[in-house]
């Protein structure tokens, strides 16, 4: 109630940016006071053992993700998880640093509990966000506690054409090769010119390749490999998409990233004009995103691992998408609107919520309420 009250109030009017920037400057203080951190996850981290998952070769503490977007950079990984987020996926990050595009370029659309941006990939490079996380890592192992499970989301570096995309997305994988939990090829932004252009098959498959091939050079073949795509494909370059991943022997897909559909708004048509292009996140997701993730389970059973985003703003919402096949979920518009203790509420919504259905685990809700795989 009190964030709420906050939002309304004051955030709301604030330039969208410079309140991330603060709010998770803020964070990231708290969590460098030594001890905060473990106390903040010990009050707000996913305990509850029905929540507890195992994927992609790591035992998550729950199946509530950061999304890539907020941390781009991986300087807030720790604060991250103490707010009660099961791991965190950085990025995205390209091989070359860049500043991303002119600001203003994030926008709140409240009537929709929704965001628009276009912010560019801006991020200091591959290397630099490695380097944060081996140094968690390294914190980590001379405590004696195992660090936080952290994947990476790479893109294409914008000055890069798109004949020497595959090679730009291979260093970044190199940078992250036996750092990162697990590996994200991000395809399907619609803030870098041309990207999407990449998740048509003829261009994915040497793209997913190369990185695969970089990725066991530097002895990292047990690095999961997913891809992100986006709401907006065609039902049947879905189905592509999922084809490919199974040809290749991918580990996962998640779905979805942002739109650049404007159907439906309740915000006053002016004012989503005034924030102009972008990939727009949160509740108006919600209905395609479970469309793409029903068809990618359709289409593959429980041969990958299915991670849903967008429109994620309940624990109904989180149980909804674990039914229909997602192994884990993500969120970061549900935490602008919902608050610091969003991530802890998801949580014990979806405890209670496998307690009902009477399921010793919430795996084994994964896809209850799947159809039966199709044939290729």
């Amino acid at each position: 109630m009190l964030y709420q009250l906050l939002f309304h109030a004051v955030l709301r009017h604030t330039d969208a940016e410079s309140i991330h920037r603060l709010s998770f400057g803020g964070l990231r203080a708290v969590a460098a006071v030594p001890g905060a951190a473990r106390a903040m996850r010990r009050v707000l981290g996913p305990r509850e053992p029905e929540l507890e998952v195992t994927a992609l070769g790591r035992t998550f503490p729950g199946p509530l993700g950061m999304a890539a977007g907020f941390d781009k950079n991986g300087e807030g990984i720790e604060g991250l998880t103490a707010l009660g987020f099961g791991f965190v996926e950085i990025g995205t990050v390209t091989a070359r640093p860049q500043p991303g595009n002119p600001a203003p370029r994030l926008f709140r659309l409240v009537p929709d509990r929704a965001i628009v941006n276009r912010m560019g990939f801006n991020n200091e490079g591959a290397r630099a966000a490695a380097d944060r996380l081996r140094g968690l890592r390294e914190r980590a192992a001379a405590a004696g506690r195992p660090g936080p499970l952290v994947g990476a989301n790479i893109g294409k570096t914008k000055v890069v054409p798109e004949e020497e995309a595959a090679a730009d997305y291979a260093e970044s994988a190199r940078a992250f090769a036996g750092l990162a939990d697990y590996l994200v090829v991000n395809v399907s932004s619609p803030n870098t010119p041309g990207l999407r252009n990449l998740q048509a098959v003829e261009h994915l498959r040497p793209l997913l390749r190369t990185v695969r091939e970089a990725l066991d050079g530097e002895g990292a073949s047990d690095v999961p490999l997913l891809v992100k795509i986006a709401p907006d494909l065609a039902d049947e370059d879905v189905d592509a998409v999922a084809d490919l991943a199974l040809e290749l022997g991918l580990d996962g897909i998640i779905a979805t990233n942002t739109t650049i559909s404007r159907d439906g708004l309740a915000t006053d048509p002016e004012a989503v004009e005034a924030a102009g292009a972008g990939g727009l996140s949160g509740a108006p997701l919600k209905r395609r995103s479970l469309e793409v993730l029903r068809r990618l389970r359709a289409r593959t059973g429980d041969a990958l691992v299915l991670i849903a985003a967008g429109g994620i703003e309940t624990p109904e919402d989180a149980w909804e998408r674990i039914r229909a096949g997602a192994t884990l979920v993500q969120g970061y518009t549900g935490l602008i609107y919902g608050g610091p203790l969003w991530p802890r509420r998801i949580h014990k919504g979806l405890a209670r919520l496998t307690r009902r259905a009477g399921l010793p685990s919430i795996a084994d809700a994964v896809g209850t309420d799947a159809q039966p795989a199709r044939q290729a």
